[in-house]
């Protein structure tokens, strides 16, 4: 049967529709509390730059287009927000701007799960990209059927970053959440929406991480099926 539509499909459904919520969730959350103004006014900008002081680091902020493409640079120390949010002072704005901030301090502070990521972003991108090709060129050719054990190795790098990425976001999302409160720039009621805000996005990374498994073990069943 075709591989790419063979019962083994089946252990996709369950993450893909996972992923399809998260996506949503993150929309939806975002939207409600981009609508929500913080009672002091701050700006995403304006908060990131205050907790860069605060938190003695040498990082730079600045505008990013896009939609939530904000993210954090440790090699150039950037801290890049996207429009909307670094000229927002909605509670969606500041809690992503303040999660952003987390990453500058765990760069700073070298977190050990941000330095094993770091260290292999170009191995897990190569996987990520060269896996699935590789294995059913095995798949179909008997003569290159290394080329699935390959595949199968790459891929399973791709999946090391997405379980490594999972402590790195949680624990910016604390670091985040620590200082919009620590530095009282949200009240208690207005820290809530934006822990939702981070709560939501924290899913896309754990639903990233179910698919990748999934699509893993696939290979795998694959893999001894061929045999």
């Amino acid at each position: 049967m075709f591989p790419f539509f063979d019962p083994s499909m089946i252990f996709l459904l369950p993450a893909l529709a996972f992923a399809f919520y998260a996506q949503f969730k993150v929309k939806s959350t975002y939207e409600k509390y981009a609508k929500i103004k913080s009672s002091r006014g701050m700006s995403g900008a304006d908060a990131a730059k205050q907790m860069i002081v605060n938190n003695g680091l040498s990082v730079s902020v600045e505008v990013q287009p896009g939609v939530l493409t904000d993210h954090y640079d440790p090699r150039s120390k950037k801290l890049k927000l996207s429009y909307e949010v670094y000229n927002s002072n909605s509670l969606s704005a500041l809690g992503i701007a303040a999660h952003e901030v987390g990453h500058a301090i765990q760069d700073r502070n070298g977190y050990f799960p941000m330095q094993i990521r770091s260290s292999i972003v170009p191995a897990a991108n190569i996987g990520s990209q060269l896996a699935i090709p590789l294995f059913f060129i095995g798949f179909f050719f008997r003569s290159a059927g290394i080329l699935m054990d390959i595949g199968i190795l790459l891929f399973s790098l791709a999946v090391l970053f997405h379980i490594i990425t999972l402590p790195v976001e949680f624990n910016a999302s604390r670091l985040a959440l620590a200082n919009l409160q620590g530095n009282k720039f949200l009240s208690d009621e207005e820290l809530e929406g934006s822990r939702k805000v981070l709560n939501a996005a924290a899913l896309t990374y754990v639903a990233a991480t179910a698919m990748a498994a999934m699509q893993l073990i696939r290979l795998l069943i694959l893999r001894n099926r061929r045999d």
